[in-house]
């Protein structure tokens, strides 16, 4: 069929052509957020999970929902090795534009323009990495104490106070959450718990590795209440088959039922894999209804391609001890697996590989579903480690 109206889009990030399965949260967060820009309390939200659940999706879409009713967007993607104030500053800066041209009362808006001319000015000597010009001048005595902590809440106060004026809110989008260090996530939660004692309309929907959760109650003891955290895993079958079907469907294009069933069971369920078989299942496909023999086709397809991209990426990042390690892991089976277990694979002793779980950690590659126990963050890891490194050790 014509790979020019291929309807499935699997990408970092890209919306699907069917957000299957995501309403009932959708709702809740966007309650959330109007009550925030009534003056009501609502907790923020941290949606956790996997790679490929569709976080940074779903990130998105309830951006764009919150920006239809016309909230301010703080749109930021926190890397690696990255301070908080270097993504936060030119993210707010251009909020604060925006909040400039829409907004009505325009005197509170320039104080916040001062406060992060002044929060820019002062971290900079602490955070190198901060690069970004304003035309603003600093007040003396406003976010320019060179402390994260009170710069941080006097930058945000000033920030949600233009936004009250100006009956709107301004909800931080922060995609990759787990990557910002500690320090400076304890930081932004203290803020934003301040936020909340001021009755002020600012608010954070963060998304990110299952390891977040732990990372945050580390951070501030009292994360739990002021956070909603929502578990986003793969779709069940019906709604796995939802994703596959209605693309197609817009498309007059029809599955075979076993066809459908292969690839739901080959993916998992896992919205980017769907994507993923949906594509190559459309560009195998000589007409429709696509067959059985077609969706195995393009599982062969679709795993070449995800070895090649998907999950080489994430394997060249690490050392030859990680790689061990991962591969030790996969060994074992599908996981969760105990530490020592893994240990035991690569005939060392816990304490003498911690330094190694900890890197991996960190590094976004695993996590802690419980104490003690290890998992992949990417899911069919372990499979792709078998492919690619075959023999253990």
């Amino acid at each position: 069929m014509d790979p020019r109206k291929n309807p499935y889009s699997p990408g970092a990030g890209t919306p699907p052509p069917a957000l299957a399965g995501r309403d009932v949260l959708m709702e809740r967060v966007a309650i959330s957020l109007d009550r925030i820009r009534l003056g009501r309390s609502a907790r923020s939200f941290i949606l956790y999970g996997l790679r490929g659940v569709g976080k940074t999706v779903l990130l998105r879409k309830i951006r764009l929902d919150a920006e239809s009713r016309g909230l301010i967007s703080v749109i930021i993607e926190a890397p690696e090795e990255r301070s908080l104030p270097s993504v936060l500053s030119p993210a707010l800066r251009s909020a604060l534009l925006h909040l400039r041209r829409k907004g009505k009362l325009q005197e509170t808006t320039e104080r916040a323009f001062k406060a992060l001319a002044g929060f820019v000015k002062a971290l900079r000597i602490k955070y190198h990495d901060i690069e970004i010009g304003l035309d603003s001048e600093s007040e003396i005595g406003l976010a320019d104490t060179g402390d994260l902590n009170a710069d941080l809440g006097e930058l945000l106060e000033a920030a949600g106070i233009a936004a009250k004026d100006n009956d709107t809110a301004l909800v931080l989008y922060i995609d990759e959450l787990q990557y910002i260090p500690e320090d400076q996530l304890a930081a932004l939660i203290g803020t934003l718990h301040s936020a909340v004692q001021k009755q002020l309309p600012i608010t954070m929907i963060g998304a990110g590795l299952p390891q977040l959760l732990g990372k945050m109650g580390r951070a501030k003891s009292y994360s739990e209440r002021l956070f909603e955290f929502v578990s986003v895993d793969r779709l069940d079958p019906s709604f796995a088959r939802q994703a596959l079907i209605i693309p197609a469907k817009a498309e007059g294009v029809e599955f075979e039922e076993e066809a459908i069933n292969t690839i739901v069971k080959e993916t998992m369920g896992y919205p980017y894999f769907l994507q993923e078989w949906g594509k190559h299942s459309w560009n195998l496909a000589a007409s429709s209804p696509i067959s059985l023999e077609i969706a195995k086709q393009a599982s062969t397809s679709a795993f070449s391609e995800l070895d090649e991209s998907f999950f080489r990426v994430r394997l060249d990042r690490l050392t030859p001890q990680e790689k061990k390690y991962m591969r030790s892991m996969a060994e074992l089976g599908a996981g969760p697996y105990s530490s020592g277990d893994i240990a035991r694979k690569m005939g060392k002793v816990v304490s003498s590989i911690a330094t190694i779980r900890s890197s991996l950690i960190t590094k976004g590659m695993i996590y802690s579903p419980t104490y003690g126990e290890t998992a992949f963050t990417v899911p069919l890891f372990n499979d792709f480690l078998k492919r690619t490194m075959p023999h253990f050790q």
